[in-house]
């Protein structure tokens, strides 16, 4: 660029119009911000939540205690004790999920054979105390309830995390 053309701009104001003309412009654009409480934008089906245990159709619950999940959690934040029942088959007895430790990495939701252990689509879940955000079977297992139909639609779709 010359001597000759910087001293014309800088003479011209032309950059100065241009970004003039540039906010002027989008002053009269439609706006994107969202109302956030009262307005929310799409989530993708590969987002990973707040935990659920699912349900078969017939109401007996799917985990079957093999400890996948426990095994292969880089936090470690999930605890289970299982025990047997009369007929022969194993239950949890106890699923208890330390939120506040969770990495949402879904390596939990990949291990387990029977889609028992799964990350919903809940990112609103803030609390007052930690006790709160230490999940055991009953609040996984309502979770679950609350939200089968779009987890059970995304776990049809097959969709990977990466």
């Amino acid at each position: 660029m010359s001597f000759l053309d910087k001293t014309a701009r800088s003479f011209l104001l032309s950059e100065l119009f241009g970004g003039m003309w540039l906010t002027i412009k989008y002053m009269f654009a439609k706006k994107v911000t969202l109302n956030y409480p009262f307005e929310k934008g799409p989530l993708s089906p590969r987002f990973r939540g707040e935990h659920a245990l699912r349900r078969y159709p017939n109401g007996e619950e799917r985990c079957i205690a093999c400890k996948l999940c426990e095994a292969i959690c880089p936090a470690q934040a999930i605890t289970i004790e299982a025990s047997s029942r009369d007929d022969g088959s194993r239950r949890t007895t106890r699923y208890d999920i330390d939120m506040t430790k969770c990495i949402y990495c879904g390596f939990c939701e990949e291990s387990c054979p029977v889609d028992a252990i799964v990350e919903g689509p809940n990112f609103e879940f803030a609390t007052e105390t930690h006790e709160e955000l230490l999940y055991n079977k009953d609040k996984l297992l309502s979770n679950g309830e609350k939200w089968e139909s779009l987890l059970a639609k995304r776990i049809e779709l097959d969709l990977p995390y990466r």
